[in-house]
């Protein structure tokens, strides 16, 4: 099982850079940023473009690795994030993983002016932005004409570090998401139930990911892929579950999700007077001890 957290891009990057070195000396495999224009209880605040505090991030740090999660259709088109991908992957010299997923109904539905999509539309379109990346990503030139999305001679050169191209983990609940991360996925996220993640009770939590879980590894079985090959990814911060108010707490938290089979959680970087003002203390404690307590 590997730990990683989510930096949120609200810091200057004059105190931002401290924040990214330290997660890589504290050990975190990686180090994600959400990829909004404005998010909940943040959006009065301080808040950052995700790609450019990636790219600073990039010549900040040497080892860990670093991502979205998640960017989506909401504001992104497969032909321009493609290229900041190839760009990403290029100065950080391969370390970039892209957290996807098919977007919701939150500020940036309509922050270009845009009706918020139903949920039908928002799959559909997900349907389509992620084969185009994908195929944008590890070819030259690519031409395509969707109903949503299309690419004319768009080039890609000379394409991405990572062989064939960037890892995409696919943040999924429903159908149709899992079979996307069944066929392009190189791992899965989730963050709970969609439904409400944050009314669930906190003994059935973990019932909630079992069966998505579940629910994967049919979508894998489907597209004749062995479920073994996605690194399953958990996002903490969405559930009534508190894993960041000890060691102890973290330590059986962890437990829980390595036995359903989680192979990476994410943790979110405290921020003080928010949701996630959670003691810096604990939070190194966790970082540098939580995993070894589980062998």
């Amino acid at each position: 099982m590997r730990l990683s957290t989510v930096i949120l891009p609200i810091h200057r990057w004059s105190e931002g850079q401290k924040i990214w070195r330290r997660a890589e000396n504290l050990g975190f495999h990686a180090a994600y940023t959400y990829d909004h224009l404005s998010w909940r209880s943040f959006r009065e605040e301080p808040w950052f473009g995700s790609v450019p505090t990636l790219t600073a991030a990039a010549t900040a740090t040497e080892r860990i690795r670093l991502g979205t999660l998640v960017t989506s259709p909401n504001f992104r088109h497969p032909v321009t994030l493609a290229k900041e991908l190839v760009s990403l992957d290029d100065i950080s010299g391969g370390r970039v993983t892209v957290g996807i997923g098919a977007g919701g109904i939150g500020f940036d539905a309509t922050a270009m002016g845009q009706e918020a999509w139903s949920a039908k539309e928002r799959a559909d379109r997900f349907g389509e932005f992620l084969p185009l990346l994908d195929r944008l990503l590890t070819q030259d030139a690519t031409t395509e004409s969707g109903t949503y999305y299309s690419a004319v001679e768009a080039r890609n050169i000379p394409g991405c570090t990572q062989r064939p191209r960037v890892p995409f983990y696919v943040a999924a609940a429903g159908p149709r998401g899992m079979r996307l991360a069944a066929e392009f996925g190189q791992g899965w996220v989730t963050y709970g139930d969609p439904k409400g993640p944050a009314e669930v009770p906190v003994e059935q939590a973990p019932a909630v990911i079992a069966q998505q879980i579940e629910k994967l590894t049919a979508a894998c079985e489907a597209t004749g892929r062995d479920v073994a090959t996605l690194e399953k990814v958990l996002l903490q911060g969405s559930t009534a579950e508190k894993p960041l108010a000890s060691l102890d707490a973290f330590v059986d938290w962890a437990g829980t999700y390595r036995e359903l089979g989680v192979t990476e959680l994410v943790i979110h970087w405290p921020v003080p007077d928010s949701i996630f003002a959670n003691d810096f203390e604990v939070f190194e404690r966790i970082a540098t001890e939580g995993l070894a307590q589980l062998s």
